[in-house]
C-alpha cells in the first residue's frame, strides 16, 4: 500500500466556511503546542484538549521499542483523537493540542521506515478512514513549524528520558514528514509559523506577536 500525503489528504472533507468550530495546533515534539494552546485558553476563552501523552501505557515503550509498539501506540492515538474531536465538536470555542487530521503523519513514517508492517499500516488506514468520515475540518489549523536542530534543544530542555534518548535521526525524519504534510495541507485554513527564534513562553514580545497573528487568522470566521 503506497500512499502519499496527497492521497490521504483527498479523503478528508474539505472546509468551505461551515466546519467544527474548534482550532488545532500541530507541530513536532517539543515545539510549543502546549504553551500557545494555554495562552488560546487565557486570552480567548478556549476549551483545551491536550494531547493524551500523560498516562499512556505505551509511550515510553514505544520509545525503546518502536517495531513492537508502533502499531498499538498509534491505534491508542487514534483512539484518543477520534474521542477529543467528537467531544471538542459540541463546544463553541476548543482548542485541541494535535489531533485526528495529523495523525497519519507518523503512522506513514513509522510505515516507510519498516517499523510498522504493510499489514498493520493498511489496517490503520482503514480505521483512520472510517473514523475520518465522521468528522468536520477544523475553523483553523496552525503549524508551529521548527528546525530540527530547535527541536532537539527542546526536548533537551523539557527533559523526558524516552524522547532525550531517542536517536536525532528520528527527529530528523519527522521534522521532515511534518514538513511535507502541512505543504499537501488544504482541508481547511492554515496558519503557518516558524517559532525557531520565538519563544511566546517566556516573552512577552513573541507571545503579543502570536495572539496578534491568531487575533487575525479569528477574524475570518
Amino acid at each position: 500500500m503506497d500512499y502519499s500525503y496527497q492521497q490521504l489528504l483527498n479523503q478528508l472533507r474539505k472546509s468551505e466556511g461551515d466546519g467544527w468550530k474548534m482550532i488545532t495546533i500541530d507541530g513536532v515534539v517539543g515545539v510549543g503546542k502546549t504553551t500557545l494552546m494555554d495562552i488560546m485558553v487565557k486570552e480567548f476563552g478556549y476549551t483545551p484538549f491536550i494531547e493524551p501523552v500523560v498516562n499512556n501505557p505505551i509511550l515510553d515503550k514505544f520509545y525503546h521499542d518502536r517495531e513492537r509498539y508502533s502499531f498499538p501506540l498509534q491505534v491508542f492515538f487514534l483512539n484518543e483523537r477520534f474521542k477529543h474531536i467528537k467531544d471538542a465538536s459540541k463546544l463553541d470555542k476548543a482548542v485541541l493540542d494535535r489531533s485526528i487530521y495529523g495523525d497519519v503523519i507518523f503512522a506513514k513514517m513509522l510505515r516507510d521506515n519498516n517499523e510498522m508492517s504493510e499489514e498493520e499500516f493498511a489496517i490503520y488506514v482503514d480505521l483512520f478512514q472510517n473514523m475520518i468520515q465522521h468528522c468536520e475540518p477544523p475553523a483553523l489549523m496552525i503549524y508551529l513549524e521548527v528546525s530540527t536542530e530547535e527541536a532537539i534543544r527542546r526536548i533537551h530542555k523539557r527533559g523526558r528520558t524516552f524522547e532525550i534518548e531517542t536517536e536525532n535521526i528520528y527527529w530528523e525524519r519527522l521534522n521532515k514528514e511534518y514538513r511535507n504534510y502541512f505543504d499537501a495541507y488544504d482541508a481547511s485554513p492554515i496558519v503557518k509559523v516558524n517559532v525557531d527564534n520565538l519563544d511566546f513562553e517566556n516573552k512577552s514580545k513573541d507571545r503579543a506577536y502570536m495572539i496578534a497573528l491568531i487575533k487575525e487568522a479569528l477574524q475570518s470566521f
